[in-house]
Parts: structure tokens; C-alpha cells; sequence
């Protein structure tokens, strides 16, 4: 316009676009902590008990990450200056991929800013235009983005049925293909708790020379012995060629991994675009996240006390009367139907001095709104016997259970 404003005219459709979500009751509106991360926190002014976050092992607020954090400024400073191949390499970043490669039991790691830029680096360097994928209805949406990203064709089969997969395999391969294959899954899916058949999976990329990639996202410090992930969990070092995983969740910090073969990690080092083109991750940030892979690799009581949490609060709710789902793990969805209700069923929570989160679609799907409760090591028994009962109380207001 003459006058240098924006025509707001250009801007309805967005205007259309967030009234449509409030009438849907589908609105974002983040609640704002102001405290560190814990079993209570203090949110919007108010203490309450947090079964929102993914700091699964308490980690987040852990005194020895907070002292190597520390330790890392006073050594190295608040910002690495460059991306990783420039002069942004340093020597916290590549003692945290040796630590990561040992508690992993593979060949070698190449760290990332987050899990979603790890899914972003390592799709596209693997699979293009020539090639497919094969990827899980339920994947993450990062992983979604790295399929886009890589131009391959993308096939998506049932979620966790490895039939349907094998019988997408084998229409594809008898099309004549001849690209390379891609199979995809997360490890642990992270609105419905449920584990992926991962062996299965690993027997169909076998027998078809595919790869095989797990995001273990929600399964890295919660699975496999002392929290070494889905690969762990079901002993198959050595047969799915590539993990990613996330130093944002059990790990508490921030950032994210591959962890492969050398070959796979060499290759992702000359392809991967975050890695080439953005700033690499702080040193305090890179210093917490290995001590918290120490913190891990020197005791499994942690991930103990969270599955033993997890059970614990599981049956409590199902005694109570709600729908879990077909979670197997910390993540236990509290099915309730229409984004909605689990909107207002979350308020009135919130009131009760719980904090749990309503999700949505698009997050979930239409009439599978739910509110997503994550389970911690930090939790007492009388944490978690509050929780129930303040469930409890709002389900029989809402007449969702007796």
C-alpha cells in the first residue's frame, strides 16, 4: 500500500484459519512454567503436579547436569560461533558422540540440535527421488517432514502391523523397483504409548534389502536395559542400521542423535544439512547432555522407579474406569473422544492443581482427542494417588466415569 502498511486484506485467510480452530476447540494456548521441571511445578502463578512433561528420569532439573553446564560456559563460553564443519566442532561435542556410541552399542554418533533435525538430516541423505519409503501411519512429524524433504516416494502402512507392510513390500517389489527402500518407524509412539514390532520389522528388512530406521525418540532412558532404547529392548544391535534419538526427553536437555554404522555416521557428515548449515548446539547445552549419559550409564535405579510409576498410576486409572489405550509405556493417554472435552476436562484439572495437557487433532486424529499423561521417576506414590483422584473428580463431573 501507498503508505507502507500491510493490507490486512492479504492476511484473512489467517484470520478464517485461527476462528476455525477456536470453534473447533482445537486453539493452542501454551501455559507458561516458572519453575525448573519436577513432579510440582509452578505454572501461570500456580503450583501444581506436572503430568504434562517428557523429563521421564528427572533429569531436567539434575544437579550434576546443572554443574557441567556451568563448567562448560566458564570453559567454553555461551555460544559455539559456526555450524560443525567450519569451527564449530569442539571437543564437548565429540566426547558426548563417543559416550553416546558406547551407551548405544554402535560404531559411531553424529549429535544434532534436536531429534527433529536428526530425522531431517538422515532421510534425505539416505533416499531420493529414485527411491521409497515405507513409513508407519502413526510416525512423527519430523519424520514426515525428512520423507518430504527427501523427494523419495513415501508409502505409508497400518500402524504397527507389520502384515500390511509386508504386503506393501511385496506389491512394490513386484512392480519391478528397483530403488532403494527405506522402512520407517518411530519406536515408541508418542501419543499412544504403544512399542513398534521392531523384530518383525527388522525380519521384513532382511528379506527385502531394505534399511531399517527407528526414531526412538520416546524410548531413549526408557527402554532396554539402563534406558538404552528400543533396539536394546528387543536385542537387535546390529540389524536395524539406523537410530535416531532425542536429548530432550529422558536425557532432559536439548538435541538430538543418529547412531549407525561408521559409514552411515561419514555419510550424514558430508549430506547432513543441519549438521553443514546451522549453529551447532551449545556447550552447556552438549556438557548437560553428557552428563546425563553418565548419569544413566552409572545407575539403572532412575529407570526403575519410572516404570514402577508407570504400572502403578496404569491400573490405578483403568481401576477408575478410563480408557488408557494400548499404551505400553510412561505415555498413557486418557481417551476421552472430542478436542473439547478434553479441553475443558484439562481446565478443570488445572483448577484442581493438575497439570495435564489436552491433545487434538491434527496431532491425533478427529474424535481421538485425549488428554496425554506422562509419567515420571520423580513422582511419590502420593503424587500419583493425587493425580488419580483429580482425574477422578473431573471425569464424574464431565459424566465420563461413575
Amino acid at each position: 500500500m501507498e503508505d507502507g502498511t500491510v493490507d490486512n486484506n492479504n492476511l484473512q485467510f489467517i484470520l478464517e484459519e485461527l476462528d476455525s480452530l477456536k470453534q473447533a476447540g482445537l486453539l493452542v494456548h501454551p501455559r507458561t512454567l516458572e519453575s525448573p521441571q519436577g513432579a510440582w511445578i509452578k505454572v501461570d502463578g500456580r503450583k501444581v503436579l506436572n503430568l504434562a512433561s517428557n523429563n521421564y528420569l528427572g533429569l531436567a532439573n539434575h544437579p550434576r547436569l546443572k554443574e557441567a553446564a556451568h563448567e562448560a560456559i566458564d570453559a567454553f563460553g555461551v555460544g559455539p560461533a559456526a555450524v560443525r564443519t567450519i569451527a564449530g566442532t569442539m571437543s564437548l561435542h565429540s566426547e558426548l558422540e563417543q559416550k553416546l556410541a558406547r551407551f548405544k552399542k554402535v560404531d559411531a554418533v553424529l549429535s544434532f540440535q534436536s531429534g527433529f533435525n536428526s530425522n531431517v538430516a538422515v532421510i534425505p541423505a539416505l533416499v531420493g527421488k529414485a527411491d521409497v519409503i515405507f513409513s508407519d501411519e502413526l510416525n512423527h512429524a519430523s519424520i514426515i517432514d525428512g520423507c518430504r524433504l527427501s523427494g523419495a516416494s513415501v508409502i505409508r502402512y497400518d500402524h504397527c502391523k507389520p502384515e500390511s507392510l509386508e504386503q506393501k513390500l511385496s506389491e512394490y517389489y513386484a512392480a519391478g523397483s528397483t530403488g532403494r527402500v527405506l522402512i520407517i518407524t518411530d519406536g515408541v509412539f508418542s501419543m499412544d504409548g504403544d512399542i513398534a514390532p521392531l523384530p518383525q520389522l527388522a525380519e521384513l528388512a532382511q528379506k527385502h534389502n531394505a534399511i531399517l530406521m527407528v526414531d526412538d525418540a520416546h524410548g531413549e532412558g526408557v527402554l532396554g536395559q539402563g534406558g538404552r532404547g528400543v533396539v536394546d529392548h528387543f536385542k537387535l544391535h546390529g540389524r536395524v542400521h539406523v537410530e535416531v534419538g532425542t536429548l530432550s526427553k529422558a536425557f532432559g536437555v536439548v538435541g538430538g542423535f543418529v547412531a549407525g554404522k561408521k559409514i552411515i555416521i561419514e555419510h550424514l557428515r558430508q549430506k547432513g544439512r543441519p549438521f553443514l548449515f546451522s549453529s551447532a548446539t551449545t556447550p552447556a547445552d552438549v556438557a548437560a547432555c553428557s552428563a546425563a549419559v553418565d548419569v544413566l550409564a552409572s545407575s539403572e535405579e532412575p529407570v526403575r522407579r519410572l516404570w514402577e510409576n508407570t504400572r502403578y498410576f496404569r491400573k490405578k486409572m483403568q481401576d477408575a474406569g478410563f480408557d488408557t489405550g494400548k499404551s505400553e509405556t510412561p505415555i498413557i493417554p486418557v481417551l476421552l473422544g472430542e478436542a473439547g472435552t478434553a479441553q475443558e476436562f484439562s481446565r478443570r484439572l488445572f483448577e484442581r492443581d493438575v497439570f495435564a495437557m489436552a491433545i487434538g487433532f491434527p496431532t491425533v486424529p478427529m474424535g481421538k482427542a485425549r488428554i496425554r499423561v506422562m509419567i515420571s521417576a520423580t513422582h511419590s506414590q502420593q503424587d500419583l494417588d493425587c493425580g488419580v483422584e483429580r482425574f477422578r473428580e473431573v471425569g464424574r463431573e464431565l459424566q465420563i466415569v461413575n
